[in-house]
Order: C-alpha cells, then sequence, then structure tokens
C-alpha cells in the first residue's frame, strides 16, 4: 500500500513537472522548433564526431604517438596556458585599472589604443617578431650597437621557444583581459572604493581586497576566453617549432595519414578544454556579486604625480607599442617594398576568396542565431533553451578538432553519395562537400555561431521587449512578425554580429588550412605559408589587410566601452 502511495505521488509530481514546462497545443512541435533542433544537431555534429571516434578501434600510429609525443603535447599545451594566462591577466586587470581608475598623460588615446592588439593575428605577430629579430633584423641592429655582438647572437634562438611564443600570444591576447575588466571596474560603484581608503586602506590595499574581487568575474572570463584562444593557436607554435595539441593533429592527419589517432588527439585536446570550462564554472560557486544601485556615484580618478604618472604612461605604452605599433610599422615598411609585385591578378582572387567566404559564413551565421533566439522567444522550453546553450560551444572548441570532427562523416557522407550516383546514373562525381567550400563554411558556422547568438540575443531583450509578443497577439504569424518587427528593429545589432562573424573566419587559420579545398587560398593561409617559405616581406600586404578588417570591431567596442564610462559619469 505504501509502494502504490509513493508511485502515485511520484507520477503526480512527474505529471505537474510536465504540464508546468511542456509548450500548450500545438506548439509542442512547431517548425521552428523542429528547424532549430535540425540546426543545433548539425552543430553538435563535429563533438558527436569525436567522441564517437574516440572509442572506436585505436590504430598503430596512434600507440606510437602516446608512448612518445603525447605527454610533450600536454606538457606544452600545460605550459603555454599557464604562462600566456599569467601575463594576459597581468598586463589586462594592470592596464584596465590605471584607465579607469588614474589620470595620467595619455589615458584618452590608452583608453582604445590598448584594444588595437586584438586586430594581430597571433601567427602574423610570431613570424614578424621572427624576422625583427633575425640577425641581419633592425632590432639586432639596434642592440648591436650598444652590445657585443655575441650578446645578441642568441636573440632570435631565445625567441624561437615556447616562452617566445608565449610573449608573442599575450601580447595579442591580453585585450580579452583588459577589455572585460575595465568594463567590470566601470561598473563598480566609486562609494564602495572610496569608504575602504576612509578605512585606512591604501590604494593598492583596496584595489586587491576590494576591487579586483568584486571585478572576478570579469577577469575570469577574459582569462577564459585567452586560454581557449592558446589551445586554438596553430600558426604561432608551427612557426615556433613548438609542439601542442594542435600541430599534433595537423601531423597526425596530413604527415601521417592516420584519421583514427587524429580524431584521438582531438578528444585529448577537447577533454582539455571542458576541463578549463569546469573549473571557470566551479570558481564562480554560488558566489554573486553586486556592484550596488545605478545611482551609486562612478569611480573617481584620482591625478598621479611625479614618477607614478610616467610609470603608468610606461606600463600602458609598452603593450601598445610591442603588440601593435611595431610589428604593424615593420609590416607597413615591408608591403611598401614588395607592393609592386605582390599586388597582381593573385592577390585579387586571395582577397575575393577570403571576403567572400566570409560575407557568406557570417550572413549563414547570423540568420542560424537568429533562428535560434527567435524560437527560444516563441518556446521558452527546457529543451530549446538547453539546446540554444548547446549550440554556442563551438567557440570554445579548437578550430582544429572542429575540422577533423566534420571531415569524418563528410567524408562517409562523400562516399555515399558518390556510390548512389554512380550506380544510377553511372557518373562519379567526386568529392561533393569536403572538396569544395561546403565544408568550410560549414565549420566557419559551427566555430563561430555563438558570436553572433550573443548579441542577437540581448539585441531581442534591449530592443524588441514585448513587441514581438504584441504583433502576434494581434494576429500576426511568428514569420511576419519576425520580419516585419524584429529585424528592422535588430538591424544594427544584426550587422554588428555580422561584423564580428565576418573578422573572425577572416583570420582562422587551422580550420581553414585543414578544410580548405584543392588550391583555394585566403589571405590568412596565403600569408602564413610565405611566412613558412621565408618569404616574410611578401606575406606583409595580405597580413595588413587582415589586420585593417579587423579593426573594425576593435572601434567599436572601444567606442561602446566610451559609453559605458559615459553613462557611469
Amino acid at each position: 500500500m505504501a509502494v502504490a502511495t509513493a508511485v502515485a505521488r511520484l507520477g503526480r509530481r512527474v505529471q505537474h513537472t510536465w504540464d508546468r514546462y511542456r509548450p500548450r497545443g500545438r506548439q509542442l512541435f512547431t517548425p521552428w522548433t523542429v528547424a532549430t533542433l535540425i540546426a543545433v544537431a548539425l552543430v553538435l555534429l563535429p563533438l558527436v564526431s569525436i567522441f564517437v571516434g574516440v572509442f572506436a578501434e585505436s590504430s598503430d600510429t596512434w600507440d606510437h604517438l602516446a608512448s612518445t609525443v603525447l605527454w610533450d603535447y600536454l606538457r606544452n599545451s600545460a605550459l603555454l596556458v599557464v604562462g600566456v594566462g599569467g601575463l594576459a591577466l597581468v598586463l589586462g586587470v594592470a592596464t584596465a585599472w590605471l584607465v579607469t581608475t588614474c589620470e595620467f598623460p595619455g589615458r584618452r588615446v590608452f583608453g582604445w589604443a590598448l584594444i588595437l592588439p586584438l586586430s594581430v593575428p597571433t601567427y602574423i605577430m610570431a613570424y614578424t617578431y621572427a624576422e625583427l629579430m633575425a640577425h641581419s633584423g633592425p632590432i639586432q641592429g639596434a642592440l648591436q650597437t650598444v652590445l657585443d655582438p655575441a650578446t645578441t647572437a642568441g636573440l632570435r634562438s631565445a625567441l624561437m621557444s615556447l616562452p617566445g611564443a608565449g610573449v608573442m600570444m599575450a601580447l595579442v591576447l591580453y585585450p580579452y583581459v583588459y577589455l572585460i575588466t575595465r568594463t567590470s571596474f566601470l561598473k563598480q560603484s566609486g562609494g564602495i572604493l572610496e569608504t575602504s581608503q576612509i578605512l585606512g586602506k591604501s590604494p593598492w590595499s583596496t584595489f586587491f581586497r576590494v576591487a579586483l574581487p568584486m571585478a572576478r568575474p570579469g577577469v575570469v572570463a577574459g582569462v577564459t576566453l585567452v586560454l581557449m584562444e592558446v589551445l586554438n593557436e596553430y600558426g604561432a607554435v608551427t612557426y615556433f617549432g613548438v609542439s601542442t595539441f594542435t600541430t599534433g593533429i595537423f601531423r597526425a592527419w596530413f604527415s601521417l595519414g592516420d584519421a583514427p589517432a587524429a580524431i584521438r588527439l582531438s578528444g585529448c585536446l577537447l577533454l582539455f578544454v571542458f576541463v578549463l570550462i569546469l573549473l571557470e564554472r566551479a570558481q564562480r560557486g554560488r558566489a554573486r556579486f553586486d556592484d550596488g544601485p545605478r545611482s551609486h556615484r562612478p569611480v573617481v580618478r584620482f591625478e598621479l604625480e611625479g614618477w607614478r604618472r610616467w610609470a603608468a604612461f610606461g606600463t600602458c605604452a609598452l603593450p601598445v607599442f610591442f603588440g601593435f605599433l611595431l610589428p604593424v610599422a615593420q609590416l607597413g615598411s615591408w608591403a611598401f617594398q614588395v607592393a609592386p609585385e605582390v599586388l597582381d591578378r593573385r592577390f585579387l582572387v586571395l582577397a575575393a576568396n577570403s571576403f567572400g567566404l566570409a560575407i557568406v559564413a557570417a550572413l549563414i551565421t547570423v540568420a542560424v542565431g537568429l533562428l535560434i533566439v527567435y524560437s527560444v522567444r516563441l518556446s521558452p522550453t527546457p529543451l530549446l533553451k538547453l539546446s540554444a546553450r548547446a549550440s554556442s560551444l563551438g567557440y570554445s572548441i579548437p578550430g582544429a578538432v572542429i575540422a577533423v570532427g566534420i571531415l569524418v562523416p563528410f567524408i562517409w557522407l562523400d562516399r555515399q553519395i558518390s556510390g548512389l550516383l554512380q550506380a544510377t546514373t553511372g557518373l562519379s562525381p567526386g568529392l561533393i562537400l569536403t572538396g569544395t567550400v561546403t565544408a568550410l563554411i560549414f565549420a566557419y558556422v559551427v566555430r563561430f555561431l555563438a558570436v553572433s547568438l550573443n548579441p542577437v540575443e540581448s539585441g531581442f531583450e534591449r530592443t524588441c521587449g514585448s513587441l514581438d509578443e504584441t504583433s502576434r497577439s494581434l494576429g500576426a504569424p511568428p514569420l511576419k512578425t519576425l520580419v516585419k518587427v524584429d529585424i528592422p528593429l535588430l538591424r544594427g545589432t544584426l550587422i554588428s554580429a555580422g561584423l564580428l562573424v565576418f573578422v573572425d573566419v577572416l583570420k582562422e587559420l587551422p580550420l581553414t588550412l585543414i578544410l580548405r579545398p584543392f588550391d583555394f587560398d585566403t589571405l590568412a593561409t596565403r600569408a602564413f605559408q610565405l611566412a613558412m617559405d621565408e618569404q616574410v616581406a611578401r606575406s606583409a600586404l595580405p597580413a595588413l589587410l587582415i589586420i585593417a578588417t579587423g579593426m573594425l570591431p576593435v572601434i567599436g567596442l572601444s567606442r561602446l566601452i566610451s559609453l559605458i564610462g559615459r553613462k557611469r559619469i
């Protein structure tokens, strides 16, 4: 009797939960819901492919790699994560604090200039500095005027190492920490910081015991983005001869021709990424952070005097100079020298390939993001919410892993289609998916979907509000509401999201190297190949075009942060 009562009670709870969360009436399986679930399933295809492949039968190549170089991949990747994360943390937090709370010469300029290194791809930074530090390079030439030539002879060798690669990455990636941390500092209440100083705490103590703990979520988020980019990096570590999981995946796929080994290495790297994500979630715990009411006074900057103002100037100037001005100036000098030779029909084809891919990928990515967000607004069920969150996992997965996870099922599908067409028509179409840009564009959508999801979701909440609900209540169907009401209101947000995806696609290297069709180059792949062939000067023009395009969202981010600061003031 007691068991029957317990079962009945459990049944009532299950029914109550189902009645509470399930969509009402015919909304259970609408075309929007089905389309969203299909899109999310396709986005998660690479993850499923890697997961299944890890448990497949291993190969002799994998056994050899596991017993010889796997530990080196793990050690070098871990050292880069710790080194780059630590240096980016110091640079990003220190400059964000100085620009937000102090007044010193050049502060307004540094507010936006500190973001500029984000527009320089890491692989371009790496080979530019390698050439600058060469025996005949300008840096060695300048140092040899004051130092013994024997002392400067080993500078390039010291740079072409794991610590050198870490420094190059940190100079490019610290703006992630700077951007988010500075935004956190701008949102803090100046009254809290002043209260700390009234209670006898020094500015140094106030920073470490009050301001930094309040900004911890932003700091950790910025560092996490840096670490994801470190694990995704291929160009810089390859050029510097550092073995990581990403270089191992390329070696297993291209040099050894062993797909199972590449899949298992991808699984190891994926596990590494998930451990970082779990650590980031665990550090939050149940903590909640509140910057106080908006009515609180903003942070009041204090004037630095004496040597401190110039120390602050130097702290902010060094990462801008070494992370942007020096490499871009050198690239500009090379581009000026070789422009008559490089500016030809082939360069125009490279630019057309790159911009064409980026435009198509941006349009599809924004459209898929719009579909997912709008479907969740129409039917905010736990399943759709979970699907929307799962679809953004691609941005945290290294490009090499996504490429391998796409190639395996696409090659199988190509073989099935080719066999079917050959059996029915007698014609062999070849590789329809993996032999064209189809797989490449699909991979871009998987990788950068999160870049469009977040702006579109915030745009709906900020701009549309309940207008789309009002339109539907007046009898307009969802599609008409989306086209006539939401998209016009979201035009600016959609353009911004598309621009972010466009720039990310333009800079992406490992994914493009693996999935590009035969004899198909982009600005990124061509610049990297020329650098690997020791034709660094000829790579300057495509590199500068990538950097110039990457500066567009940097300018937008700078203006957005300036607006946040003005609102707080």
